[in-house]
């Protein structure tokens, strides 16, 4: 957890520096999500049309004059900026403000650290966590740059601001360390899932698109299902079977995020790179959000970024019950539409992720003679067997033949 958490925060004010880098009010709507995510209630919005941020400020000092007095009579207790602010800049904010100020990043990380659940995903986020205050150390004040001499933590003449950033680089070392291991173990199991033959879907998408609530609809997984943002942020997967009878892997993967902090998305990689490694990318997009295209740029180059281009991909527009009936939705062999909270259109969507998965089995009904029954036993450890006849000539089976062996059985294919 850092120094800024704000857990006792009741109400707070927005700010904003309007440079036209990024359409500031729909930034400025998920930075009000996301403090709602957090437990803060928003009670003012200031956005300031500017040519760039101020270096010292981010927005004019007279501008922050202003606010001081609104938040008096608002009765704030907290300033949060949609932007990553500087050591200084917070310092001299919080000067002229009272105060205390925290940006995007940092109200990020907060509800990363309280949505964690797995010793992976907290050790990510405390990773992201201290990477992000190292750098800030040197504005927290000159009750940091004092010589100390504490027994077994100083050097001499070692300052609490090297200390404190000496310990901060060693947290790091040991966090990246076990993430290295637990790495190491989900190769070794993403090893076994391939040579195992199981097939992966990897649901992607924006946050709070309903990533959980399909996998909860499809799988029964008991998943955190909120209407919140990053409501899940550790990698849940769950078994389903198919229509044409092959089982899949379903993994869920954290939320994305325009504008997510750099460090955040090296932090969760691990959990993306789920993803990378996947048979089949299973895009979820809300249709009904305004902003549904923007969404799934931002999806779009994640997965780039992640060099999962050349892996099949389907596009499954969720919440399509919250559009006009008379809206007409295009959908083709690559794109279906569903409502993961009724319900709707979950046999499209399986058909559609047996159609685009990667042709690994064959299935058809094979008449196995007697002195070959080692080929259904083979057939039965690497395929599934629906069912056996037994005729003159040999066992009828419909299954599911693994392609590595299809070609013990593809004579007695009927």
């Amino acid at each position: 957890m850092t120094d800024n958490t704000i857990k006792e925060i009741v109400r707070a004010a927005l700010v904003s520096a309007d440079t036209g880098e990024f359409d500031a009010e729909r930034s400025m709507d998920e930075l009000e999500e996301l403090s709602a995510t957090a437990g803060v209630e928003v009670a003012a919005r200031v956005i300031q049309k500017r040519p760039a941020p101020d270096s010292a400020t981010v927005i004019g000092s007279g501008r922050l004059e202003e606010l001081a007095e609104q938040a008096k009579a608002l009765e704030l207790n907290l300033i949060i900026f949609d932007c990553e602010l500087t050591a200084n800049q917070t310092r001299n904010i919080e000067r002229i403000l009272d105060i205390r100020v925290i940006d995007r990043t940092t109200l990020i990380l907060d509800i990363f650290a309280g949505r964690a659940r797995t010793k992976e995903g907290r050790l990510q986020v405390e990773l992201a966590q201290q990477k992000y205050r190292l750098p800030r150390l040197a504005g927290k004040g000159v009750e940091l740059s004092r010589l100390g001499g504490g027994i077994g933590t100083r050097g001499p003449g070692e300052s609490k601001l090297e200390t404190d950033k000496r310990h901060i680089r060693r947290r790091i070392e040991a966090l990246e360390a076990e993430l290295k291991e637990l790495e190491r173990r989900r190769e070794l199991h993403r090893a076994r899932r391939k040579k195992d033959g199981v097939l992966c879907a990897a649901i992607v998408g924006y946050t709070n698109v309903g990533k959980s609530t399909l996998l909860n609809a499809l799988t029964d997984a008991g998943v955190l299902a909120e209407n919140k943002l990053f409501a899940t942020l550790d990698v849940t997967s769950r078994a389903i079977e198919l229509p044409d009878g092959r089982s899949v892997m379903l993994i869920d993967t954290v939320g994305l995020i325009r504008r997510l902090p750099h460090n955040l998305v090296e932090a969760f990689k691990s959990t993306l790179e789920e993803a990378a490694n996947a048979d089949i990318i299973i895009n979820l997009i809300d249709i009904s959000a305004d902003d549904a295209e923007e969404q799934t740029k931002v999806t779009e180059e994640v997965l780039k970024d992640l060099g999962c281009d050349g892996i099949p991909r389907i596009d499954v527009l969720n919440k399509c019950d919250k559009l006009p009936e008379s809206e007409n939705i295009k959908c083709d062999d690559r794109t279906v539409k569903i409502s993961a909270k009724q319900g709707k259109g979950f046999d499209d969507l399986l058909d559609c992720i047996a159609r685009n998965l990667p042709e690994t089995a064959v299935r058809g009904k094979f008449i196995i003679p007697y002195d070959k029954t080692s080929i259904i036993n083979t057939i039965r450890i690497d395929g599934k067997i629906f069912s056996e006849e037994y005729l003159p000539e040999g066992t009828l089976i419909d299954a599911i033949v693994d392609k590595k062996v299809f070609h013990l059985a593809e004579e007695y294919r009927t």
